[in-house]
C-alpha cells in the first residue's frame, strides 16, 4: 500500500513487510485506514506468515488453512479504525466492532471472526488452530512471549499430529523465539507511522 513510501530503506535494514492479500488491502483502503494501522497489520501479517511458514516446513503434515491465517492477521485490528485511541493506547472495543465493520463490507462472519478472536482467545469455546496462530503472531510480533497462549497452540499441534505435546511445545518454542527476537525492529518500524 502506498503508506510504505513514507519510509526510507537501508539495504541493511531489516524490512519485516510481506504483501497484505488483495482483499485485505482493499478493505484497508476502502475503509482509509490510517498509516499505523496499515503498517501494524503489516506486521503482524508478516510474523503470522513466519511462524506459519516454519510450522509447515517442521510439520507438513499439520493441517493449517494458510489464507485465513494470513487474511486474519491481515484485519485482526481493523475494529480501530472505529477507535482510533486503541492505535497507542490500550482497549479492546475495536474487538467488539471489528467483526461487523468486515461484515459491512463484504467479509463473510466466517473470516471476520479474526477481529473478535485474536483478542478473545482465553474465552472462546470454538477456537480454531487458525485463530491460535492469529492471536500468536499478534502477540509475538513486537517480542512478547505468552506461555498460556503457546501452550494452548502446543496442544493443538499435538492433538492434530498425535505427537507428544512437550514435542510439539519444544517445536514451537523454537519458532516464536525466532519471530519474537525481531520485535525492537518491528515496533521501531511501526512507530515510524504516522497515527
Amino acid at each position: 500500500m502506498d503508506v510504505f513510501t513514507e519510509f526510507t530503506f537501508d539495504l541493511d535494514d531489516f524490512v519485516p513487510f510481506r504483501d497484505l492479500p488483495e482483499e485485505a488491502q482493499r478493505l484497508l483502503e476502502t475503509l482509509n485506514a490510517p498509516p499505523r494501522l496499515v503498517v501494524h497489520l503489516a506486521l503482524v501479517h508478516g510474523a503470522a506468515a513466519e511462524i506459519f511458514d516454519a510450522l509447515h516446513a517442521r510439520w507438513p503434515d499439520l493441517t493449517i488453512d494458510r489464507d485465513d491465517v494470513l487474511f486474519g492477521s491481515a484485519i485482526h485490528d481493523v475494529g480501530k479504525i472505529l477507535h482510533l485511541n486503541e492505535l497507542t493506547g490500550p482497549g479492546n472495543k475495536h474487538e467488539q466492532d471489528g467483526p461487523g465493520v468486515l461484515q459491512q463490507h463484504g467479509v463473510s462472519p466466517e473470516r471476520s471472526r479474526f477481529a473478535r478472536t485474536h483478542g478473545t482467545w482465553e474465552t472462546e469455546q470454538d477456537f480454531a488452530l487458525e485463530d491460535c496462530l492469529v492471536a500468536l503472531a499478534d502477540h509475538c510480533w513486537k517480542g512478547c512471549r505468552s506461555e498460556a497462549l503457546e501452550t494452548m497452540v502446543a496442544r493443538r499441534i499435538a492433538e492434530s499430529l498425535g505427537i507428544e505435546t512437550w514435542e510439539a511445545f519444544m517445536g514451537l518454542d523454537e519458532v516464536v523465539s525466532e519471530v519474537a527476537s525481531r520485535g525492537e525492529e518491528r515496533l521501531a518500524w511501526q512507530c515510524r507511522a504516522s497515527v
